[in-house]
């Protein structure tokens, strides 16, 4: 590309703001312009429900380049602005009634929390997690005696339930299936982490579907289907995102469960690209489209749909990598196991001293792997993973991963 021409990006996620150091790296020396809706630069959001939140951690740790970076290398930022249309015929976005032509258009616009109507509608005091302003609302409330009700046990709402119990408040999770993280890892390791919030004091209620939400003088009741009731000062509602598609729908582009992109990140139409939580991408190695909400996918995504756009034909075929915190136990995951799901489960180590590995299989091959404070297990597991093929035998604890994993060579 030469430096006569415009590349615009729409989005200022952390997906956007690695694909413009992408750019600018690769050595792309014309106009770039960088939209974003919210009035930060570019930064990371897992601190919001981890570090961040608890007050471990400055913000300034999770962005991703001060905006003075983004001046020193003349991006032109606009922060708080908000696109409304695309014209992929004309090649140019608008925002605030003006338009900006593009020769290669980035979406990053992310998700945003899935809305639950019941609780919008009350009068109760109810939030989401998505924001810095978010985490900032939640944090201010962690307080010893404080009662927190948290609807949806998914990772979100799991690690904020561990921050505040850390911080002393009573927390309530209602999860609507059988527990909390068992549509992700199954029963087998699902009901680990069960039982690591139970220890800690977090009143865990599955099967349960709100019915009614009731706020007054700044507190809230929440009625459950089975008629139990239970009291908060704050609700957090956690129960999953939904992929901002507005414009690329309004502009013609495909869309389902996300913007779809082939495996260049490249849209339905061939000078528009995306990136991060709304890319519904198809991914060469799984043989399907797969959208990932999860931070390592967006930095990767970022990187490689900025190649693309420079003229590259590179494929994302990187494999779904997510970390959490809870307490006192870190873990990390790698693979996907997929709409067939898994036929076995290989657990080693000992989950009730906090440190172990799990492996999902199917037909002998392993699909994911995901280890549990045992962080020098991480490479064996990525190999192993890797490998998309049937591996010794895992649960012979005699034999190390790191043996498993080098005859694979």
């Amino acid at each position: 590309m030469t430096a006569g021409q415009s590349l615009v990006i729409v989005g200022a996620g952390l997906a956007a703001g690695k694909a413009v150091q992408e750019l600018r790296e690769s050595g792309f020396d014309g106009h770039i312009v960088l939209y974003g809706a919210e009035t930060h630069p570019p930064y990371e959001r897992p601190p919001l429900s981890k570090g961040y939140l608890m007050g471990t951690d400055d913000l300034e740790a999770a962005v991703v380049h001060p905006l003075e970076w983004y001046r020193g290398h003349d991006v032109d930022i606009r922060l708080g602005t908000r696109v409304t249309s695309i014209d992929p015929g004309a090649r140019t976005v608008t925002a605030w009634g003006q338009q900006q032509g593009y020769d290669k258009l980035l979406l990053a616009t992310g998700a945003q929390p899935r809305r639950l109507p019941i609780a919008d509608r009350s009068e109760a005091p109810v939030t989401y997690l998505r924001t810095v302003e978010d985490s900032d609302r939640i944090r201010s409330f962690l307080r010893p005696g404080r009662r927190l009700v948290i609807v949806g046990g998914g990772w979100i709402g799991l690690e904020v339930a561990a921050a505040a119990r850390n911080a002393g408040a009573h927390v309530t999770v209602l999860e609507a299936l059988d527990m909390p993280l068992g549509h992700v890892l199954g029963p087998e390791v699902a009901q680990i982490f069960t039982a690591l919030h139970t220890a800690h004091g977090v009143d865990i209620r599955v099967n349960a579907v709100v019915s009614s939400i009731e706020g007054d003088d700044g507190r809230a009741c929440v009625g459950l289907s089975d008629g139990s009731t239970v009291e908060a000062d704050l609700i957090l509602v956690g129960i999953g995102a939904v992929p901002e598609v507005a414009l690329g729908q309004a502009a013609g582009l495909r869309t389902d469960n996300g913007i779809v992109v082939d495996a260049q990140l490249r849209t339905s139409h061939p000078d528009i690209f995306a990136a991060g939580d709304l890319a519904n991408a198809y991914h060469p190695r799984l043989g399907r489209h797969l959208r990932v909400e999860h931070w390592d996918n967006a930095i990767e995504q970022g990187v490689v749909a900025a190649q693309n756009m420079l003229g590259k034909s590179v494929a994302y075929e990187r494999l779904p990598y997510f970390y959490s915190d809870q307490y006192d136990l870190g873990m990390e995951y790698l693979g996907n196991i997929g709409p067939d799901g898994y036929d076995r489960v290989v657990l080693r180590g000992n989950p009730e001293r906090g440190a172990f590995t799990a492996f999902w299989l199917r037909e002998g091959r392993v699909l994911a792997g995901m280890h549990a404070n045992d962080w020098d297990a991480m490479p064996a597991i990525k190999k192993i993973v890797g490998a998309n093929r049937v591996t010794g035998d895992l649960s012979d604890e005699s034999v190390s991963l790191a043996e498993i994993a080098a005859n694979l060579d």
